[in-house]
């Protein structure tokens, strides 16, 4: 194996996914997997995760499906005690469940604004915090939280999301602070418009679809398995010096200005 090749192994290394039934948490795990950790997926339905993971092994790949309601601190813990309980080591935490309901600011629900930051923002610190111990003193521990555009910019009628958003990307530099002693290394991945089950409504107009892929340089929208080189170089040895960062795959929404 070749000095780059080792750079981006995961071979021997244990990560947890978050949201990984589909969409962008299930490239991700697929990702990782490719690149040899073994991955165990977590998501709120039992036979969809399960299935995910099931297509994994098939595959050849290392993988275990978890059920868990993320939307609760209570289901959080439970996750937690059950990883610690099965889990020796921990190396990659990828924070990636999310929810984004969109709604009025005037007449915002206050469950929909609870359920999202419990979700997008305070699970993650949970799970970062209860599974700590798997995940330092063996030098290889990275959490990568999956931001947004969304963190930088506002989008309307979604205040809970932003709030979420724009939290978890300075939660991330909070995190990375503090356990840098341990060394374990936090860093964000901030999509961009993505092809998913969240984003299909703006898909399905034809007027939406174009003038999202007009906001980018690429000229596209992204697809899940754009994300698969971030996440590894993050989860790998190929960025050892590299934490507190924000790293955008966004096909260039950010930097477009005319």
């Amino acid at each position: 194996m070749s000095y780059l090749e080792q750079l981006f192994n995961l071979a021997g290394r244990h990560a947890v996914v978050t949201g990984a039934s589909r969409g962008l948490g299930n490239a991700m795990a697929t990702a990782l997997a490719q690149a040899g950790a073994h991955v165990h997926l977590v998501g709120s339905v039992e036979k969809t995760i399960q299935a995910a993971a099931t297509t994994l092994q098939e595959a050849g790949l290392a993988a275990s499906g978890w059920q868990a309601d993320l939307s609760t601190g209570e289901g959080v813990s439970e996750l937690v005690s059950a990883f610690n309980e099965k889990l020796s080591e921990l190396h990659i935490l990828v924070n990636n469940a999310g929810i984004g309901e969109g709604h009025p600011m005037e007449d915002y629900p206050d469950e929909l604004w609870n359920r999202t930051l419990q979700i997008n923002l305070t699970t993650p610190f949970q799970l970062a915090r209860g599974l700590l111990d798997l995940m330092k003193d063996h030098g290889k521990g990275s959490v990568i939280n999956t931001t947004s555009i969304c963190a930088e910019r506002g989008l309307p009628a979604n205040p809970a999301y932003m709030a979420a958003k724009g939290g978890l990307k300075m939660l991330t530099k909070s995190m990375a602070t503090d356990l840098a002693k341990y060394p374990v290394r936090v860093n964000a991945i901030g999509p961009g418009y993505f092809r998913t089950e969240m984003t299909a409504q703006s898909w399905a107009d034809p007027e939406r679809r174009q003038a999202r892929s007009d906001r980018t340089l690429l000229g596209r929208w992204g697809v899940p398995e754009d994300l698969a080189g971030a996440v590894v170089f993050l989860a790998s040895d190929a960025s050892s010096y590299m934490t507190g960062q924000d790293l955008y795959v966004d096909g260039g929404w950010l930097s477009k200005g005319l």
